[in-house]
């Protein structure tokens, strides 16, 4: 049976040798990436720096919940605002892979900016085990390039530490607890964010509506489901669909929306959630209601395989 305690003790040996001097760390404020700084904290105190970088593609409000969490562990941190630099990345471009690969290669343009800055040498990933298995390599097929992995760049100035490479995200949450880290059921979020949430083409009026829509899913099931009820990762894609419809006696010409619930222990394998109807009409009527851009809201019923959790 895995053990935090065992496991947290080890990897701050581990680490006390493999960092010789300042390092950053990637931190989305995730369980992955949190877990990761707090141990890597642990490690080598304050030649640690936590970065978050807001790449435009983020959930609402999410960078001043990302601050309040870094406070609370104490974390030696910076907030970088790059969004016109991600999306500006991205214009032009649909397929997912490329997506994924740009996103991969700009953080790690930014990181570098900013470990020169801290004069570090190191760069911390909370890369996980189902991350590179997804990402492909050797006899594995690329099922998806995670931006942590098969997105990175071939060339990297930074020495890469990965702490929890080889945990699932089961195993992650049981050291956030016993870390007691507030992020231990914080439900998972994509490194790349709303751009693979977006079907298709990325641009501002897009990400807003995607935002938008994934904050009324998560308000939605928070506010029906307590906490042990509640789906494994519950979010909204916005499609390249556009379909008529009405609103009040006018005719439109709406964006269609699909919402995704799933069921899941670490993400390899997943079912469909089995939301009851009231909730997804719930979130249909607001969806379409507060967002005048789409009129068209449908639910995703796939397991995963085989499809995958995220629809990019």
């Amino acid at each position: 049976m895995f053990n935090p305690e065992k496991f947290v003790q080890e990897k701050i040996k581990e680490l006390k040798n493999e960092i010789r001097g300042k390092a950053i760390i990637a931190c989305s404020g995730g369980v992955d990436s949190t877990v990761a700084a707090k141990i890597v904290e642990m490690a080598i105190h304050r030649n640690l720096l936590v970065v978050f970088v807001d790449t435009g593609f983020m959930r609402k409000n999410e960078a001043k919940n990302v601050e309040v969490i870094f406070r609370k562990a104490g974390f030696n941190y910076r907030i970088v605002n790059a969004s016109n630099e991600f999306i500006s990345s991205l214009q032009g471009v649909a397929d997912p892979e490329k997506k994924r690969k740009i996103i991969g290669a700009k953080f790690i343009e930014v990181f570098e900016r900013i470990a020169k800055d801290f004069n570090a040498k190191y760069l911390v990933q909370g890369t996980i085990a189902p991350d590179w298995i997804e990402s492909g390599g050797g006899l594995r097929d690329t099922i998806k390039s995670h931006h942590n992995v098969g997105g990175l760049p071939k060339e990297i100035n930074l020495k890469l530490v990965e702490p929890l490479r080889d945990l699932y995200k089961d195993e992650v949450r049981k050291i956030a607890k016993y870390l007691k880290l507030d992020v231990a059921e914080r439900q998972p979020f994509p490194g790349p964010g709303l751009a693979i949430r977006i079907i298709g083409e990325v641009n501002r009026e897009r990400v807003e509506i995607a935002r938008e829509a994934n904050a009324i899913v998560e308000e939605e099931v928070e506010k029906h489901y307590d906490f042990e009820h509640r789906p494994w990762q519950y979010f909204a894609v916005l499609l390249p669909v556009r379909s008529v419809g009405v609103h009040g006696d006018k005719r439109v010409y709406g964006y269609t929306v699909a919402i995704r619930m799933v069921e899941s222990l670490d993400g390899m394998t997943a079912a469909y959630f089995k939301a009851e109807h009231n909730v997804l009409e719930k979130i249909s009527n607001r969806i379409t209601t507060e967002i005048k851009k789409v009129n068209r809201v449908v639910y995703d019923i796939t397991n995963k395989p085989p499809a995958t959790i995220e629809w990019e």
